[in-house]
């Protein structure tokens, strides 16, 4: 319809150097309408603002912010408020966030990836039990600051969060509370996740490292590559869990212009692992970020990481993914007078855990041989939710269609295939920006 309209009106631009230079205030506002196949349907509404002040910084933005409330099918809650910008203070850039996640039936699918049974059909509430479910809810604020190293590629970024976290048991009024053994229950039974972290806590995060940035745009790359390199960790003060840690995260990214304007491949290289300590379960699945795409960037799994496979699939102390896409604009018009691109990303992901996370209590799963659930007559003992199977690499391919406005503004579409049954079917998403 958009693209219907803009042949009409006879504004069809064949590159960038056509595009209408913005300038003032720009809203993308929109109702919050979609479906992720982890969450169900989502409704609200969101609204991202940018300042582009006189236009000489286009299609750089002078400032944006993002605000969001909204609601999912199966039960969960987002509000979420975020600041961007590299001109409030002179020679620096700085970033807010401000977020609470309600999640009264997450998904958890317990640790390292294929020693953890994936049944498909007891993701799902049956019986009055929800095998993988539990209750997480989040409220995250975090500062982050980054600067230059004189006129070179080179930075400097640093940042505080702080998390307040509460676990439990998940709430539905569909479960049947007297029978319902959860994975996150026998994970507690048996010491996997500890008596002092079952119910959440609360951790001050500090993050520091160097950042290095080629890029054409930010937001709609078509050549240049960005380095991020930082050390995150968290002095356990406030809860006082003994779940003090320290961590390093890398990110490269690199993007390739095969026809200008038109065709970009580009890929991502990412890393998270432990370095001291140890880390309270549910900060596992944290993906840390210096610029903050996705509005939860957890994982692995799902629409941050490897897409097509169950949210939060695969957790572990240490994990590495990749991410490769073929993007390719292939419309580009002005219509109410903005700049338009149409595109697809054909992708290709993979992860893996690569260092597990409290294996040996894991293994005590096997002598229990306790009947969690049933499905067309086959008992599922808590022995079978550990497969003692050796991790591998997990897989998914897919496709997305992306709806970009002023090359900031970006509505997706996305369609994941798993490639291994024990890590999901197709995942479908529909949500903000490029995930790299």
């Amino acid at each position: 319809m958009i693209l219907a309209a803009a042949l009409l009106a006879g504004c069809v631009l064949t590159s960038r150097a056509q595009e209408v230079t913005k300038t003032g205030l720009n809203f993308g506002p929109l109702p919050a309408v979609g479906y992720s196949s982890d969450l169900g349907w989502h409704y609200g509404a969101l609204t991202d603002i940018y300042w582009y002040g006189d236009g000489s910084t286009y299609p750089e933005y002078m400032w944006k912010a993002n605000v969001e409330a909204s609601w999912y099918s199966k039960g969960n809650s987002v509000y979420h408020a975020f600041f961007d910008s590299k001109y409030v203070i002179p020679g620096v850039r700085l970033s807010l966030d401000l977020s609470y996640f309600g999640n009264k039936t997450d998904n958890f699918y317990g640790f390292n990836g294929a020693s953890s049974l994936y049944v498909p059909e007891l993701d799902m509430i049956s019986d009055g039990r929800g095998v993988y479910l539990m209750r997480r809810d989040i409220f995250r604020t975090a500062l982050v600051l980054q600067g230059k190293f004189g006129d070179s590629h080179w930075g400097w970024a640093g940042g505080l969060s702080f998390y307040g976290i509460r676990t439990g048991h998940a709430e539905n009024k569909s479960l049947d509370t007297a029978s319902d053994v959860s994975l996150y229950d026998l994970y507690v039974k048996h010491d996997v996740i500890r008596k002092e972290e079952m119910e959440g806590g609360k951790h001050l995060e500090i993050k520091a490292g160097v950042v290095y940035d080629t890029r054409d745009h930010e937001n709609n790359p078509t050549r240049g590559a960005n380095l991020e390199l930082y050390a995150y960790g968290s002095p356990d003060i406030i809860s006082k869990h003994d779940n003090s840690y320290l961590k390093l995260a890398a990110h490269w990214k690199q993007f390739f212009p095969l026809v200008q304007d038109r065709l970009t491949l580009g890929y991502h290289l990412a890393y998270q692992g432990q370095l001291a300590g140890d880390t309270p379960f549910y900060m596992l699945q944290t993906i840390q970020t210096i610029n903050l795409k996705q509005i939860r960037p957890e994982g692995l799994g799902s629409t941050c990481t490897v897409r097509g496979t169950v949210y939060n699939r695969l957790q572990g102390n240490s994990y590495a993914w990749s991410n490769i896409e073929l993007r390719w604009s292939f419309a580009r018009f002005r219509w109410i007078n903005q700049n338009w691109v149409l595109a697809t990303n054909p992708f290709f992901d993979m992860g893996k855990v690569v260092s597990p996370y409290r294996e040996e209590q894991m293994k005590s799963l096997a002598g229990d041989k306790t009947v969690i659930s049933k499905v067309d007559g086959k008992e599922y003992t808590a022995a079978d939710f550990y497969t003692g199977n050796a991790e591998k690499l997990h897989m998914s391919a897919g496709a997305g269609l992306h709806i970009i406005m002023n090359q900031n503004f970006n509505i997706n579409f996305e369609l994941g295939k798993c490639l291994d049954a024990n890590d999901g079917n197709i995942g479908i998403n529909i949500g903000l920006n490029y995930i790299f």
